[in-house]
This record gives C-alpha cells, sequence and structure tokens, in this order.
C-alpha cells in the first residue's frame, strides 16, 4: 500500500473529523423514519469513499481503500443499512504497480471514488484500475474487464446516454500510450467500440462528458509526474499550466462502424475540471454547451490545496470553431449532479454541496445543498443546520416520466455536535422545505465521494 503510519498529532485533514475512516462494517434493520418516506422510493441507495483501515494514513485523501455506505428502502420503510470495504486486491496487501517492469496491475485498485449500475452490473470505481463488480448486498465480486473488452484503467465516471441507454466511458494511460482510450458499451453492457484519444501529455482526465452526437474529453494542466509516482511519496500529479488546457470532441455518429473517429480540440482558458455537469447541443446541433465545475489550478502549492470550484458554462462552435467562456454562479460548490434522465440532454436543474456565504463547498463546513436553475439564472439553498454537513446529493425522480424536479434529493448528512449521521430526503421542488424524511443510521457515515440510486428492477 502506499500509505506510512503517523503520530495522531500529524494527520492531514482526510483523517480527521467526519473525513476520518470507520473501522467496523455493520448492519442494522428496520431503521427508525422520522417523517414519511415516500412510497415510490424503491431501491437501494449506495455511497463510496476513502476509508483506509485502522493504523494506515495514505498519502493522499484519493488513495485510500474504498467502503460502500448502503440503505435499503422499500415501501415506506428503511429496512437496511450496511456498509462493507471493497475488497479489493490492494486492501489485500498486494501491490499495483510493479517499479521494475513499470507495468500496473490493473486488477489491483481502491474502488474508492463511484459506484454505478450499468445492464444489471454494478460496479465500484476508481480511475486507476478496471471496476470491481458489487453485489445487491454490498458483497465484491471481483474485477472485471468487460470479457477482455477493456484493456486500460476505467473512470470513475461513465456516463449513459439518456436517449440509448450505452455506457459511455473512458481509461487514461500513465506510462504508455495511448494516453486516452474511448469506450462504449451498448445497453446491455457489451462493449461495442475503443479507440484513442491522443493527448499530448499524461494527464489526471478524472471526468468526461456526453452530448447527443459528441463524447468530449478534457486535456487540461494537471500532469503525471513519474519520480513521484515511484517513490510512492504522495499525489503523482503536479499543475503544470504551460501543458495548456482544451477540450476535445469525438463525433458519436461516426463510430457506429467501429473505427477510431478525428477529435476536435478547442483551446480554452488555463483550469482544471474534476466534474461535469452535462452537455448537449444548440441550433441544429452546431453549437455543444458544457456545464462544470470550473478550478482556476489544482494542486498546485500542496497535493492537499484543492482551490474553489465554480459553476462555468463553455460554448464550442462545430462550424465557426469559436469558444465562449461563461461564469455562471459566483459561490463555491462540489459535486454537483443532475437528473440522470437527462443526460446529453438540456438539463434545467442540478444539485450541488455548497456551504454557506463565505464558507467552503468540500469541507465540514459544506452545511446545505444548492438547487441550480439554469433557465431563469437562480438558486435556491437548503441549509441543515449549523454544526450539519453533507455529501452529494442525488436526484431520483417520481416516476420515469414526470417532470425534471418532480422526485427527491438523498444524501448522508453529518451532524458534528454528536458525531452521528443520518440519511436525508428532501423534495427536490421545493428545497427551502424541511426534509421529507430523516432516517438515523447507526454509525457515522464519513464524508466521501460519489453515490447512486438503484430503483427496483
Amino acid at each position: 500500500m502506499t500509505a506510512v503510519e503517523e503520530p495522531r498529532t500529524a494527520l492531514p485533514f482526510y483523517m480527521k473529523g467526519n473525513y476520518a475512516p470507520v473501522q467496523d462494517e455493520i448492519e442494522a434493520y428496520d431503521l427508525p423514519v422520522v417523517g414519511r418516506l415516500p412510497p415510490e422510493l424503491n431501491g437501494r441507495f449506495f455511497r463510496n469513499g476513502a476509508n483506509p483501515p485502522d493504523g494506515v494514513t495514505p498519502s493522499h485523501w484519493f488513495d485510500g481503500d474504498g467502503m460502500l455506505h448502503g440503505i435499503r428502502l422499500r415501501d415506506g420503510k428503511a429496512e437496511w443499512y450496511r456498509n462493507r470495504w471493497v475488497r479489493t486486491k490492494l486492501l489485500a496487501g498486494e501491490e499495483r504497480f510493479d517499479p521494475t517492469t513499470f507495468e500496473f496491475d490493473l486488477r489491483a485498485g481502491r474502488a474508492n471514488t463511484h459506484v454505478l449500475r450499468h445492464a444489471g452490473r454494478i460496479y465500484a470505481l476508481e480511475e486507476g484500475s478496471f471496476p470491481n463488480e458489487i453485489s445487491p448486498d454490498l458483497d465484491t465480486l471481483g474485477p472485471t474487464d468487460f470479457g477482455g473488452a477493456v484493456t486500460t484503467p476505467v473512470t470513475a465516471h461513465p456516463h449513459v446516454c439518456a436517449e440509448t441507454g450505452e455506457m459511455h466511458f473512458f481509461g487514461y494511460g500513465l506510462v504508455s500510450e495511448p494516453s486516452v482510450t474511448y469506450y462504449v458499451a451498448d445497453a446491455s453492457g457489451q462493449v461495442i467500440h475503443a479507440q484513442p484519444i491522443v493527448t499530448p501529455t499524461p494527464v489526471m482526465m478524472h471526468d468526461f462528458a456526453i452530448s447527443r452526437n459528441h463524447a468530449i474529453f478534457l486535456d487540461l494542466p494537471v500532469v503525471f509526474d513519474l519520480d513521484v509516482a515511484m517513490s510512492g511519496a504522495g499525489m503523482p500529479f503536479c499543475w503544470r499550466p504551460d501543458n495548456g488546457s482544451r477540450v476535445g470532441l469525438v463525433d458519436r455518429r461516426k463510430i457506429a462502424n467501429g473505427a477510431p473517429v478525428e477529435t476536435r480540440w478547442f483551446d480554452i482558458d488555463s483550469c482544471y475540471v474534476f466534474h461535469i455537469v452535462n452537455a448537449w447541443e444548440e441550433d441544429d446541433g452546431d453549437v455543444v454547451v458544457l456545464d462544470a465545475g470550473r478550478h482556476p489550478s489544482m494542486w498546485d502549492a500542496s497535493p492537499d490545496a484543492f482551490e474553489p470550484c465554480y459553476l462555468w458554462r463553455w460554448r464550442f462552435g462545430l462550424r465557426t470553431g469559436s469558444v465562449t467562456e461563461q461564469q455562471l454562479d459566483d459561490v463555491e460548490h462540489a459535486f454537483p449532479r443532475i437528473d440522470d434522465r437527462r443526460a446529453g440532454l438540456a438539463n434545467r436543474y442540478s444539485w450541488a454541496v455548497m456551504g454557506r456565504p463565505g464558507e467552503p463547498a468540500i469541507t465540514d463546513a459544506a452545511t446545505g445543498v444548492v438547487k441550480y436553475d439554469v433557465t431563469d439564472g437562480s438558486s435556491t439553498f437548503h441549509d441543515f443546520g449549523a454544526g450539519r454537513s453533507t455529501s452529494e446529493p442525488v436526484f431520483v425522480p417520481a416516476a420515469a416520466d414526470v417532470g425534471e424536479d418532480d422526485g427527491w434529493v438523498l444524501s448522508f448528512v453529518y451532524d458534528k455536535a454528536d458525531r452521528t449521521s443520518q440519511f436525508v430526503v428532501l423534495d427536490a421542488a421545493d428545497m427551502s422545505a424541511d426534509p421529507v424524511a430523516t432516517i438515523d443510521i447507526p454509525q457515522r457515515v464519513p464524508h466521501g465521494f460519489h453515490g447512486s440510486w438503484f430503483g427496483d428492477e
């Protein structure tokens, strides 16, 4: 493991407060509910995050072993909560990098960043390895390379096309070409397309986007540092603004025959993007629009220095080759999500973690969830209260054919005063209202990364 034991007094932020890991895997049944759980919420909510075992302090927040927290809702009841480590090869003590051959074992990863379902299979993901398949009860079934069709790591942020049901994803390489490989899996889970995307330098490409007709890749200046990677001394990426910043578009309509498609690149102002919001097309497909959380830089001074993130929009003119960049909000946010039924199509609403004015959005000060309305430019903030902080909000529609904010926003909320966690259900249409329902969790749920709702199929 890339980890060291340190005195408690020297612990970094991600080992303290509600970032600190929990060590017990538990389960509890028939959880008490305050309020009324909507009867339409039949399914499971899983959330992933970094949770190193006792005595281990990773070199970076992103390098902790993955732990899933899950809650099962059915017929207005909270049937169970349980948490489980993802049983990876790294958790078992195996290594992922051989410094003598410069090869990575892609079956060995942390599996700590995201969890999603496609074609009936649930995957725990982190961008340095193959996904690990997970059972509906949080058991680890093991890593998968999609029947040998995938030969690179897999991003933690695949996107499922709302119209075709295809899962679009990619993997980036750090020590060998190609720098990036773009994949498409059809609605049944079969990989039907793979092609290289050439970038001049190995970069950390955390997320990407799809619109109706394009896949959208981000070549930004967080660059791989081989010396740091070989030393195991810390996060092997650094800020290199001279690398340039550009966005590449691949025409999805041309990949039906399986042949590689040229990437069209657009230069943008220097920045970094961890998480996109969505992308879509306007003007009869002549303009591709991308909304994302933009950081002015990332890890310039320290690998623990996360610059503020603001909502921005880029518009790429396919006929003219033009790019426009526009800041949409001046309050810091983190972990944006949309109604997944709008993935690749124009969305009106999105939700994200946000602090009170003047407070950051990625620490224990993130006291609430903001709802953006990009049609009229307004936003609504739900404040969970002083001393309470939340993690990524996930929208769940009330039914398949309802409006874009007709449903609920789900998240875990931590109370600093008594060091407890709740699962909270908000009315997505009225973010100013009190929670629809809250469920006391019998164990603290640390702040993590990403989660998903898996409705009963």
